[in-house]
């Protein structure tokens, strides 16, 4: 298994602080959500049935002609890779570590590439996957040269996987609305934006061709039916959706800030996560750690990634990264 952020519980067994002790910045998920519906007995009784909204509001808050509900999009990308032949693979790097795992697993050949090494390199590929924006850097890849790549890659049978988990709070930079184009594949995530990533509901978009094979891969009641009942309420909710945006709007530039006042400048980041480059990161993560403040570290490159605090979490977090700078200059 690789490596995530979230693991609170081995957190406070390797520092040995109580669970209740800790505040987790490990994750990119919100640290709030909208109010939650109440969920009929029959979502829990009853098989999970298609006809139940969830598709028709996840079509309308995408965008999208078509989707597919998964249990969360770590489903998708573990499942993706079986639905294609030996095939060359290209991964825009360093990102979430997941899809060059889940490719090399089923037996296809990963390339990890930069950016500006992908137009050189798209004849050779059979697929090109691309996160946008992109864990843990937060760059943002214009739509316009997503949908070039797609076309090149579309002319030979080649697909363009585009993870948009991050996109919610920026949807002006979505490829959703193109997700039904031949070649293209979009994959969202609910629980990051809305704060409940323990539903384990995420949504791949595409052309209906593609997304009947993917469903038959994955086989019947992928989600369960409170979650189905769940995300069929929040999807619609477009008040609560714009309140959630505006807030992590302005928790991000209030991440931002805080950082930069302790001469951490983040190199990268989202609303919902900023990411601060060093060779001390190894140092702060361990430092902030054995003080109950659980980072996500990577280590190639040498960096820590900071999800958003709430409530006294903003004055803990201040508190220790002047500690920190008073004891390392």
């Amino acid at each position: 298994m690789l490596e995530h952020g979230g693991r609170l519980r081995a957190a406070a067994q390797r520092y040995g602080i109580p669970l209740s002790d800790w505040l987790d910045l490990s994750t990119g998920i919100a640290p709030y959500h909208p109010p939650l519906p109440s969920i009929s007995s029959c979502a829990w009784t009853r098989l999970p049935e298609p006809e139940d909204g969830l598709e028709v509001a996840a079509r309308q808050y995408y965008g999208a002609r078509a989707v597919l509900p998964v249990a969360g999009s770590q489903s998708a990308i573990q499942a993706l890779p079986r639905l294609r032949g030996s095939a060359r693979i290209g991964i825009v790097s360093p990102c979430y570590a997941e899809h060059a795992e889940a490719w090399r697993r089923a037996g296809h050949r990963v390339v990890e590439l930069c950016e500006a090494s992908v137009p050189r390199a798209l004849d050779q590929l059979d697929v090109l996957v691309v996160v946008n924006p992109n864990n843990p850097t937060g760059q943002l890849i214009a739509p316009q040269r997503l949908l070039e790549w797609r076309s090149e890659l579309a002319a030979y049978g080649g697909w363009l996987v585009v993870d948009e988990a991050f996109m919610d709070c920026t949807p002006q930079h979505s490829l959703a609305e193109h997700s039904h184009l031949p070649g293209l594949i979009v994959l969202r995530s609910f629980g990051k934006f809305f704060g409940l990533a323990g539903a384990r509901l995420g949504f791949v978009l595409a052309h209906t061709g593609l997304l009947r094979s993917l469903a038959r891969l994955l086989g019947p009641w992928t989600v369960n039916g409170p979650t189905r009942q769940l995300g069929a309420v929040l999807l619609a909710d477009q008040s609560a959706q714009q309140r959630q945006r505006e807030c992590l709007h302005c928790d991000g530039q209030r991440l931002t800030d805080l950082l930069r006042r302790h001469d951490l400048a983040p190199l990268g980041g989202c609303a919902l996560f900023q990411w601060w480059v060093s060779d001390d990161a190894a140092l702060l993560h361990d430092f902030l750690a054995r003080r109950g403040i659980l980072t996500r570290f990577f280590a190639q490159p040498s960096s820590v990634r900071f999800g958003l605090p709430t409530d006294i979490g903003w004055a803990r977090l201040d508190q220790a990264l002047q500690f920190f700078r008073e004891q390392h200059p």
